[in-house]
């Protein structure tokens, strides 16, 4: 490890996705620090529930966050560098950590053959406070979709976000407005998967950190506006084998797309219900995933269509890749990006066939094609219903995940929300 900083700020994920940290002083840095365990029973509240791993019940026990020294980048604080650390508890692993869920996922890559590319792609809306403190849309007069500079973004909010992530070494391929408005969308050069995941867990920290001390909120929020799109997390999937050689790409195939890819794509499928939970982990995702909204509502896949859950690029050759729509920008990306890639082994280890590409337009509503679960509490229960899924990504893990979010979904249920006051209150 070597650095001209004084300080590391040492993150890891936990289960909701959310970015722990400690500055630890460069002279004590290199063993890692400790934290406590029953940061996996909180939720979004801050009230904790007794979920396994956070021995919430067994006396809250000590974690320890480790890292290696070649992952430190230059940080965006003064005099700070920053690295993703793993967990550990006692000798091992902590088994229930989101990044050891993806490690495993590259494992049993490994195993077959091949090493997983993901290149992420990531939107956000930009809000900022009005005259009575509330938070509304950034005001980007005169915006439109694929558009930068002063009318996208009339602050410079990118150019200072931009200009960081070259700093700390973020390799972003391309910042542009999105359709909506104030909506923006970043781009992360592919390259192995935790790698990858490491970069985006770390750039949406940096990115939101930036907006911040300018005065304004950037969300990844799935579904922050309700009269506007969501925010997606696509991520695009790879594989190379031993040689380098991408191998979803086959030549000698009419539409030069492989077996493997087509096994890969069949996975997708077959477990669409499966993964929601885990690729759309809020009650709010589910305003996003709805049909026509190119967003991974139908479990069916197209060749270059953005109305298709899993869509083929028109790239080929070492470019050849496929997108998977469905996650939000809420995700734990670790936890979703585990999913897809299990779910894609799954179909090339059952040689599961994806059926036809769908030719049908963005808009259309089918009859006989799965669509995901209708809320949060469907879709955890379709996760939990996979046993094969389940061992697949993480039995641990996904208990763990579950007892969370039920507990959301009970807060949901159980509260009273300002829509309901104003409908009924004048009436009833």
């Amino acid at each position: 490890m070597t650095t001209e900083s004084h300080r590391i700020r040492l993150f890891w994920p936990d289960h909701l996705g959310i970015p722990r940290s400690k500055y630890l002083p460069i002279e004590f840095a290199a063993g890692g620090t400790g934290h406590c365990t029953a940061v996996f029973a909180l939720g979004y509240h801050r009230d904790m529930d007794p979920a396994p791993g956070s021995f919430m019940l067994e006396g809250l026990r000590d974690m320890r966050a480790e890292f290696d020294g070649h992952n430190v980048r230059p940080g965006w604080d003064p005099d700070t560098d920053v690295v993703v650390g793993s967990l550990r508890l006692d000798d091992g692993p902590y088994p229930w950590a989101p990044r050891y869920v993806l490690e495993q996922a590259v494992a049993g890559w490994t195993e077959l053959g091949y090493k997983v590319n993901i290149g992420i792609e990531l939107e956000a809306y930009v809000l900022e406070k009005d005259e009575r403190g509330d938070w509304v849309p950034y005001d980007t007069p005169g915006s439109h979709v694929y558009g930068v500079g002063a009318f996208a973004d009339p602050a410079g909010l990118l150019d200072k976000i931009m200009a960081q992530a070259r700093i700390s070494g973020f390799e972003l391929e391309s910042v542009n407005s999105e359709y909506d408005v104030p909506q923006f969308e970043f781009t992360l050069r592919y390259k192995e998967a935790l790698a990858a995941i490491d970069e985006a867990f770390l750039f949406k920290a940096m990115a939101r950190e930036i907006a911040a001390r300018e005065g304004y909120r950037l969300t990844f929020m799935g579904k922050p506006l309700g009269d506007r799109g969501g925010n997606g997390l696509h991520v695009n999937l790879s594989l190379e084998d031993q040689d380098g050689r991408n191998v979803l790409n086959d030549r000698d195939k009419p539409d030069e797309l492989s077996q493997v890819a087509m096994q890969c794509v069949g996975g997708m499928l077959k477990y669409h219900r499966s993964m929601s939970a885990l690729c759309a982990p809020t009650v709010n995702a589910y305003k996003r995933l709805k049909p026509a909204q190119m967003a991974g509502y139908w479990a069916n896949w197209g060749y270059d269509h953005r109305g298709a859950t899993a869509r083929i690029s028109s790239d080929r050759g070492p470019a050849c890749r496929i997108e998977h729509r469905m996650a939000d920008g809420a995700a734990n990306p670790y936890l979703a990006t585990a999913a897809i890639m299990q779910a894609a082994r799954l179909g090339v280890v059952n040689n599961i066939d994806p059926g036809p590409a769908t030719t049908a337009d963005g808009l259309v509503t089918f009859d006989d094609v799965d669509c995901i679960p209708a809320n949060l509490s469907d879709a955890l229960d379709a996760l939990e219903a996979d046993q094969d899924f389940v061992d697949a990504v993480s039995a641990d893990a996904v208990e763990q995940f579950v007892v969370i979010k039920r507990a959301e979904w009970e807060r949901f249920n159980n509260a009273v929300t300002d829509w309901e006051m104003n409908e009924y209150l004048d009436y009833l």
